[in-house]
């Protein structure tokens, strides 16, 4: 699995931990729902570090934390 594919998997479980929708966990991030929803696109193959940061301030959470999770271990290599 690629790094974007492992933070859309640990935004959605954060959300289901906190039983938040999409479109709240925007409007605690101050992004807005469609930037979000960005994201979840397959087409999109990069997540910004500032809308990452903004997305665990929402959270109340640290990026150090965001990336603390099993989803990120064995991440396929990006350089091929």
């Amino acid at each position: 699995m690629g790094i974007k594919q492992a933070i859309v998997i640990r935004i959605k479980d954060l959300c289901d931990e906190r039983r938040i929708k999409i479109t709240t966990l925007a409007r605690m991030s101050a992004v807005s729902p469609s930037t979000i929803y960005s994201i979840f696109n397959e087409e999109r193959k990069d997540v910004g570090t500032v809308l990452l940061k903004k997305i665990c301030d929402g959270l109340e959470i640290e990026l150090k934390s965001f990336y603390d999770d099993p989803v990120f271990s064995d991440l396929e290599p990006e350089v091929k």
